[in-house]
């Protein structure tokens, strides 16, 4: 049994010794191409929820604030 958990451990460190001796650089291309997808998404859907909340929802709330406070005494 412990020789067959030692086999694992030693079958992951080497597996970890590889990745990190790994110098190609596809991963970073891969990894650049993410973000920027990621980065790209995130705008679209920010700026969307920011026209949805400005054309719907912040008006009617702003006006009532403003109805709020528009005392005059």
């Amino acid at each position: 049994m412990f020789k067959k958990i030692r086999n694992k451990i030693n079958s992951a460190a080497v597996a970890v010794q590889t990745a990190i001796a790994n110098k190609r650089a596809e991963g970073y291309v891969d990894s650049g191409v993410k973000i920027l997808i990621a980065v790209v998404i995130g705008s679209l859907l920010l700026s969307l929820l920011y026209l949805l909340m400005n054309g719907t929802i912040m008006p009617t709330v702003t006006s009532k604030i403003q109805a709020l406070f528009n005392y005059k005494g």
